[in-house]
């Protein structure tokens, strides 16, 4: 990776740091910048804790493995469908959420995905809010919240 690309958190696991590297160049600036927007989220917010990132199903996967607080986030590149973005858990109400919180302005997918054209910027405050509600999930559907 060149200086452009160096991540805002280092990488602890090189499994994920390879995926990353092998992600195509214009691509990987969007996932990291996406990376970097779920460290800070989680940062910005005691009660999420630290971040475990890891590998599931190849594809890189946040999660709030010590506080529990939240439902995994992955990110990836579907080269096929030209297109990256987050991906949640699909038994999880999270997608069906941002619909109805968004509307149309998310390109939200089925209940699993919000995902980009490749060459498209992702709306920030939006996909902070989204971060946010994915990290904090299980916090949020505890009786008396």
């Amino acid at each position: 990776m060149n200086r452009v690309d160096q991540p805002f958190q280092p990488f602890d696991d090189p499994r994920v740091a390879s995926v990353f590297e092998a992600y195509p160049e214009n691509v990987r600036a969007k996932l990291l910048a996406l990376r970097r927007l779920i460290f800070e989220t989680a940062a910005a917010n005691p009660a999420v804790g630290p971040i475990e990132e890891t590998l599931k199903w190849g594809e890189p996967a946040y999660l709030t493995s010590q506080s529990k607080s939240g439902s995994t986030i992955r990110l990836d590149w579907k080269e096929k469908l030209q297109r990256y973005g987050l991906f949640f858990i699909c038994h999880t109400n999270l997608v069906a959420h941002f619909r109805d919180v968004f509307g149309e302005g998310l390109p939200c997918v089925d209940n699993r995905a919000i995902l980009f054209e490749g060459q498209a910027d992702f709306p920030d405050q939006e996909i902070r809010y989204c971060i946010e509600s994915a990290l904090t999930y299980h916090l949020n559907r505890k009786p008396g919240k």
